[in-house]
Parts: structure tokens; sequence; C-alpha cells
């Protein structure tokens, strides 16, 4: 059985420094990973535009998508972001009416910030690639299954032997 999808927003665009590559950045909507994207230059503006509400003085590629699809008398449902192959996301963008067209990632969510459309990601993809905020502001990889339950049993030991009594140990 799949596993739900997790829904997302745009954090933001930013640069990778050491590339000089635009990422964009997914947040989860109801938990603490993020998603990072590396995108090309003219997506990264094309998001940043939408974001900021800024109008070109000319429709850019994903303005006149959504105007053909307007024109068609139908709308954008949601955007998925269901793959990730190396480091290579893949999406979709489904239809009112039912209808799923593959995408590149950047571009989905390009057209996703534009008409404010439902963003989500499969579990798969986060589990894999997300990434949780750490106490100094960075992206850092999630903590191993394992060792995220290894640090639990730690915090309760620590717990225990915080309000142990020696009392406790007689016979």
């Amino acid at each position: 059985m799949a596993s739900p999808d997790v829904p997302m927003e745009v954090a933001g665009v930013r640069m990778d420094v050491p590339t000089g590559q635009p990422v964009v950045v997914l947040r989860e909507l109801n938990g603490a990973r993020h998603l990072p994207i590396w995108v090309g230059t003219n997506e990264a503006t094309s998001i940043v535009f939408a974001m900021q509400g800024i109008k070109p003085p000319r429709p850019l590629t994903h303005d006149l998508l959504i105007s053909v699809v307007d024109a068609l008398g139908h709308s954008i449902s949601r955007v998925v972001i269901h793959t990730v192959e190396d480091t290579v996301f893949h999406a979709a963008i489904e239809f009112d009416h039912g209808i799923v067209v593959d995408a590149r990632a950047s571009d989905a969510l390009a057209v996703a910030v534009r008409t404010k459309s439902n963003i989500v990601c499969a579990q798969s993809v986060l589990e894999d690639s997300g990434l949780v905020l750490s106490a100094d502001g960075e992206l850092r990889e999630q903590p191993a299954p394992d060792q995220a339950e290894a640090d639990v049993q730690v915090r309760e030991f620590r717990d225990f032997l915080d309000h142990v009594d020696p009392e406790d140990f007689q016979t």
C-alpha cells in the first residue's frame, strides 16, 4: 500500500553557495522536514516572481501554461513530487478533471506557486531526501530511525537515573 502524500509549502528560494545553483526549499506543513530541490535559474526566477507577486511585461512559459488551462475551462488541483532518482526529482501536475501530466519538479512548483495549488510530496521521497532544521539553523540529514530510537532510550534512562532513589534497590 502506498504511503500518504505529505502536504508541503515553498519555504523559499536560495542560492547554493558552492555550486551557485538555485535551490527551492519545500517545508512540511505538519512537521519539521524540509526538501531542497536544485532548479535552473529560469525556473527559480519564475518561482520568485510568483512568490513576490511580480508580473513580467510578457507572460513567462509557466504563465502561458496556466492561461491555456484556464482557456480550456480547467484548473490545476495539485502538484505531486512523487519520485527522486539520484538527485533528480520527478513531479506530476494533477488537473481538476483527473488528468495527470508528468513534469519536472521545478516547472510543477512554478505552476503551483502561481495558481496557489496544493503541493504534496510522496512520503518515500521525504524520507529519502528530506532534511531537518538543526538548532544552529542549518538543514541537516534526518537521524536514522535506529539512532532516533537510541536517543529516546538514552533520554529515558537519564530521566530514570535523575529520579531513582537508592532505597528502591533495597531488599
